[in-house]
């Protein structure tokens, strides 16, 4: 049996750099389907908003799919593209320069969530024009300033 085929559409937002209000969004794309999904943090990052977005859109699938996760975010993207990760853990979660990794929690979550699927990661250039990339970053400003809630639409 082949795997269903799923993009995910995702962003985040924060209020700063450094613990401000952040929201982030999904769109689940499944054919003629789509699923969108909100959350928010009362003190969080814009790196942290924009990795939970592909982590809930891919807890969101109820089986493994091959999966397409669309990012305007380019450190979360070329981690995934170019298995950063990997040196990380090998190093005991250090980056580079020897200090502990940034939203360590974060990207441990997020690797659990890539185990179930066959997943890879596509950069979008943020406020371009592309329509999924541009209603999440108007459904995560929402959920920075108002909560959560999701939206199915056919």
């Amino acid at each position: 049996m082949s795997l269903s085929e799923v993009v995910i559409f995702t962003d985040g937002a924060s209020s700063g750099k450094s613990d401000g209000p952040g929201g982030w969004a999904c769109i689940l794309v499944y054919g003629e389907h789509e699923h969108a999904i909100t959350g928010n943090d009362p003190a969080t990052t814009n790196q942290r908003m924009e990795m939970t977005a592909a982590i809930r859109g891919l807890q969101a699938l109820k089986r493994p799919c091959k999966v397409t996760v669309v990012s305007d975010s380019a450190y979360l993207v070329n981690c995934m593209q170019q298995c950063w990760y990997e040196k990380w853990t090998k190093n005991g979660w250090k980056n580079a320069k020897g200090k502990p990794v940034v939203n360590k929690d974060v990207w441990e979550e997020l690797l659990e969530a890539v185990s179930k699927h066959e997943v890879i990661f596509a950069h979008v250039h943020g406020h371009a024009g592309h329509e999924y990339n541009e209603r999440c970053d108007f459904l995560a400003a929402g959920a920075k300033k108002n909560g959560a809630y999701a939206l199915e639409t056919a």
